[in-house]
């Protein structure tokens, strides 16, 4: 299985416990890393993952895109190389394929399930979607974001994956912003378009893929096996194992205070997926300090001066449920 994400030093807590997690799940993976700057790029040379490459930002960055750099926010910048990083690793290091993974995904179990999904369909890409909710909040979310999530992106060698993702790269270089626009946000809203332009394209089914704040509403937790959740979708009854999280939308509101921002109200499937994540992130950051990497509380990610400010300032205070405040202490 093969994978590659991108991070700063910023996202280097995030960032290694991904890598942590899917070394417990699996020893049947490479992880390319994109370092994003000079100081992640040398604190995880010293950490020597034993299953990831290192790839320093310098390597993919031409004359195109470091225009861009200049005109991006610091998380625009990274949505609109998500592309060209899934490329370099096909076209450099001539892997079969190439998953993109975020950086702050968690695997409870083995994504070996999942590829063997994309091997049974005959995929040549893969992308996942939100699923959001069917009702007005759902739909209103899935105009704002797109109803796919760049999250879990397959990629193989062949003619069809090469087409869209040159298509991929090439939208995200015309335009790639933290606005909601009809057809584009970000890197994400192009994936709708992939269906109706490219074959070989494939949704992934699996519900433990793609788990996340904006659909586990629709979850309830039956039980956990040796630390991994196991969901009901409500709805259907539909029983599933947990293979990875988004933590997409944790906000801290202090270093000992944080808001995860869950989606749902229920206290114990927030507990069995939030707290080892939250354990580990605590372990992590301390593991770099020792290389003095220290966290802002502050999560930005708009060029746009106002949406930046409410984003840094405002947002990460809005609280939807007590339930989802945790004290980072009981970790240490």
């Amino acid at each position: 299985m093969v994978f590659c994400t991108l991070f700063d030093s910023y996202y280097l807590d995030k960032g290694v416990t991904l890598y942590r997690s899917l070394e417990e799940c699996t020893q049947d993976f490479k992880l390319y890393i994109f370092c994003f700057d000079d100081r992640s790029y040398e604190v995880l040379q010293k950490l020597q993952l034993e299953h990831a490459t290192l790839v320093h930002h310098s390597a993919i960055e031409d004359e195109e895109l470091l225009k861009r750099k200049k005109e991006r926010s610091k998380a625009e910048y990274c949505w609109t190389c998500t592309p060209v990083i899934i490329e370099y690793v096909l076209k450099h290091y001539q892997e079969p394929n190439c998953t993109y993974i975020d950086s702050d995904l968690y695997f409870f179990g083995s994504p070996q399930v999942l590829f063997d999904e994309i091997k049974e369909a005959g995929a040549n890409i893969v992308i996942t979607e939100h699923r959001f909710r069917d009702n007005w909040n759902g739909k209103r979310l899935c105009r704002r974001s797109g109803r796919y999530c760049v999250e879990f992106n397959y990629f193989d060698q062949s003619e069809h994956a090469r087409e869209a993702l040159t298509w991929w790269k090439d939208r995200c270089l015309e335009w790639c912003y933290h606005l909601y626009e009809p057809e584009r946000m970000g890197d994400q809203k192009y994936l709708e378009k992939f269906p109706m332009l490219f074959q070989g394209v494939h949704e992934l089914k699996h519900l433990g893929g793609g788990t996340a704040p904006w659909n586990l509403g629709q979850y309830r937790l039956k039980a956990v096996e040796a630390g991994q959740p196991i969901l009901v979708e409500q709805k259907t009854g539909k029983e599933f194992p947990l293979i990875f999280y988004h933590f997409q939308n944790i906000r801290y509101l202090s270093e000992d205070r944080v808001n995860i921002s869950s989606g749902t109200r229920f206290r114990n499937i927030k507990d069995a997926i939030y707290k080892p994540y939250l354990a580990r992130i605590e372990q992590t950051r301390r593991l770099l300090k020792e290389y003095g990497i220290t966290f802002s509380v502050k999560k930005i990610y708009s060029s746009n001066k106002l949406i930046a400010f409410l984003q840094g300032n405002i947002l990460r205070f809005k609280v939807k449920s007590i339930t989802d405040l945790y004290n980072l202490k009981q970790f240490r």
